[in-house]
């Protein structure tokens, strides 16, 4: 069997191509079914399909490339590069790394991993209302909430609002015991675990006790105009056409909206028409109004989990 080798442009950039313990690539082994390991200065592919052989040293190419500008890189990176490589557009995978948009409660550079999520920042940069529409784990809810802290850090907004439909409980939390926000917690616990993740939880906290972050249920937006404010709605698929325009009619002077949600996890009671699905078509062709749409093709989690969302596609499987 043939033996190709990929020596990298810097001898030091070899430990953080292969990962702890080969991780990385382990991943190229497994996604292409090849034989993949490193003799310490060099990496071996051990193949005789010259097709596989070429893709992963492309994909070892780029990635040194990153790595060689100080970028220290990961498994959803790579994974990001193999998806890139698979669709053939791996050339433009030095772009992304190319904006920083945020550092995160630790120091560490927050990018966004793909161009998918590229295209989301840039719209979201760009018009006053955004939707991202797709799967788990695309990042949908991430970005949006780095992107609302980064705009309130350079004073674009003075505020940032996020909200979801408590449709578990069917919105009507006065059945529910504790005060509000024991109630309205556990709906919001994606949103925090964002907040927590890109500013630690004391900065959170305080923002959360000044007014300056505010994190409610859809039905506290009603009869209010946010002006001067970054507003998120989660979970979008699970807002009825009635709240859907109650909370899009909420957008003030000098604000952006981002919606967020994914068409196969509609929990809304007695078969009703997502307000998601028909904003989809109402709103289309209106200026400064962007949809993003994400697939499985996106999703940054573990390689398993894009895996299972094609199985589940695949069987015609909504929810």
């Amino acid at each position: 069997m043939a033996k190709t080798s990929f020596i990298p442009r810097d001898p030091e950039n070899i430990q953080n191509l292969v990962g702890i313990n080969d991780a990385n690539l382990k991943l190229l082994s497994d996604a292409y079914d090849v034989a993949v390991t490193d003799t310490g200065n060099e990496i071996i592919i051990d193949s005789d399909d010259q097709v596989k052989v070429d893709k992963i040293i492309q994909i070892l190419q780029e990635l040194d490339n990153v790595v060689s500008t100080g970028v220290n890189i990961s498994a959803p990176d790579v994974v990001g590069l193999m998806k890139m490589a698979d669709k053939g557009t791996a050339e433009y995978f030095s772009e992304l790394y190319k904006e920083v948009l945020i550092r995160d409660a630790k120091g560490k550079p927050i990018r966004v991993k793909n161009m998918g999520q590229k295209k989301y920042v840039d719209a979201i940069k760009k018009s006053d209302v955004v939707f991202g529409i797709g799967p788990a784990g695309t990042g949908k809810t991430f970005l949006a909430v780095v992107c609302a802290i980064a705009a309130f850090k350079k004073g674009e907004v003075s505020r940032i609002v996020l909200t979801r439909p408590a449709v578990e409980a069917g919105e009507s939390l006065g059945f529910l015991p504790g005060d509000l926000k024991e109630k309205v917690d556990p709906y919001l616990r994606p949103i925090y675990d964002s907040l927590y993740a890109i500013l630690g939880t004391n900065t959170t906290d305080r923002l959360m006790e000044r007014g300056t972050i505010e994190v409610a249920p859809l039905a506290y937006m009603r009869g209010r105009t946010l002006d001067d404010a970054f507003v998120i709605l989660d979970e979008a698929q699970n807002t009825t056409d009635a709240q859907m325009k109650m909370f899009l009619t909420r957008l003030g002077f000098n604000s952006k909206m981002i919606v967020n949600g994914d068409m196969t996890q509609v929990d809304l009671p007695g078969r009703q028409r997502s307000g998601l699905v028909d904003a989809q078509e109402i709103l289309k062709g209106i200026d400064q109004i962007k949809f993003i749409n994400f697939s499985s093709a996106d999703v940054v989690r573990h390689p398993v989990v894009a895996k299972i969302i094609n199985a589940y596609e695949k069987k015609g499987v909504i929810q």
